[in-house]
């Protein structure tokens, strides 16, 4: 068990670390906190440091832990990154998420249905289920993948194949996004964000994101911990709310909930002026980068379908590329392409990962509202497409 509550340790105190640095030196600043934290955690994974002897006793706990972290850093981290966010202004924003989200659910769907007439031949069992399940974790996550698996009564070796390679396909995509990927994007999509007011148009909401310096000052210790305060008031309550309506903790409820009530509050000025929140909570996040890189494992692929790896290649691949050509056409900004590519393909708690990377904290309430947006309708979409094409045959 000590080397359970060391790793546990290790995760709390790698941020540290990695925050001290990007203070001090430059290359840790070109490099970018969330690129450290991903890259400490796959190191992490390749050397077997954090994987434990499955059934025992150290794997259970350590499991439990890791879980447990995972699920209350993000939820800490929403409010505290939204807290300073002019949501005001994101109303001129809207038209440019509601554009970047419908290009996404339609490429999704377009990637799947053609996937089908490709591959339906090919001896994949229970095909059609097959597509129903990656049109729910490529519009929401695994939350609807499960949700689908478990309401078509997918075969669970099915579910595992289909898993494994959307997860050793995706991965590799996401950390090319948050370790400067997103510059290419920009270079495809050059356009600006549309956070902008007055007379001269002049821009808003500076790009002064991670400034960790001055964050132990006396006043800013008061701040971060009454921001700190709030969001763990705001988990409770939409834990609460969860366990009311649903019966258990429903991470869509529970995300749903922090946001709306982070966005209430970040409109009074005094919660918005809370000095250092941003930064309390990419630390939060930079917990959670190092969690998750950890959790990569180079061989979860072994035996699986060829076939079933080749279809979620060709529906990631052409997803993405259909949805960038529609950004382009609509004039989104790269930036939000990127976290409305992470908050369909991943779901909402992996974008202030990417908005930190990116250092483009404009984007971060219209990638989470993509990924709420797709988390409902996923499910959705998924059962609509089962039964469309279960009627094709």
């Amino acid at each position: 068990m000590l080397r359970v509550y060391l790793i546990i340790a290790l995760y709390v105190l790698i941020p540290v670390l990695i925050i001290e640095s990007f203070k001090r030196w430059t290359w840790a600043q070109k490099t970018g906190t969330v690129v450290m934290a991903y890259a400490i955690g796959i190191l992490f994974a390749l050397t077997g440091f954090v994987h434990f002897e499955p059934g025992t006793t150290e794997a259970a706990s350590f499991s439990k832990l890791q879980s447990l972290l995972m699920s209350i850093t993000v939820p800490l981290a929403i409010p505290l990154m939204l807290f300073n966010c002019d949501f005001k202004l994101w109303t001129k924003a809207l038209p440019k998420t509601i554009w970047s989200l419908v290009g996404g659910l339609t490429a999704v769907i377009v990637a799947i249905v053609s996937g089908y007439f490709i591959f339906r031949n090919r001896g994949i069992e229970e095909f059609d289920k097959v597509c129903a399940m990656m049109t729910g974790i490529y519009t929401g996550g695994t939350m609807n993948f499960n949700a689908l698996g478990s309401s078509l009564r997918v075969d669970k070796t099915t579910m595992a194949i289909v898993l494994a390679f959307e997860m050793v396909l995706t991965t590799p995509y996401i950390f090319f996004i948050i370790g400067g990927g997103f510059k290419v994007f920009r270079k495809i999509l050059p356009y600006q964000d549309v956070t902008r007011r007055g007379r001269h148009d002049e821009p808003v909401q500076t790009m002064d994101v991670e400034d960790y310096k001055g964050m132990f000052r006396k006043k800013s210790v008061g701040g971060m911990f009454l921001g700190l305060g709030l969001s763990v008031l705001f988990l409770a309550i939409a834990a609460g709310l969860a366990l009311l309506l649903t019966g258990k903790l429903n991470e869509l409820v529970i995300i749903l909930t922090i946001t709306t009530l982070s966005i209430i509050a970040s409109f009074f000025k005094k919660v918005r002026e809370l000095p250092k929140t941003f930064e309390l909570g990419m630390f939060f996040i930079l917990i959670f980068s190092v969690i998750v890189a950890s959790l990569f494992d180079i061989h979860s692929v072994n035996g699986g379908s060829l076939t079933i790896g080749m279809f979620v290649c060709w529906v990631m691949v052409l997803s993405a590329v259909l949805h960038l050509i529609f950004c382009r056409i609509a004039h989104v900004s790269g930036d939000l392409f990127c976290v409305s590519q992470v908050a369909l393909l991943c779901s909402p708690p992996f974008v202030p990962p990417v908005v930190g990377a990116m250092q483009n904290k404009k984007v971060l309430i219209s990638g989470i509202v993509i990924g709420l947006v797709g988390y409902a309708l996923g499910t959705y979409l998924g059962v609509a497409i089962f039964g469309f094409l279960r009627m094709l045959g």
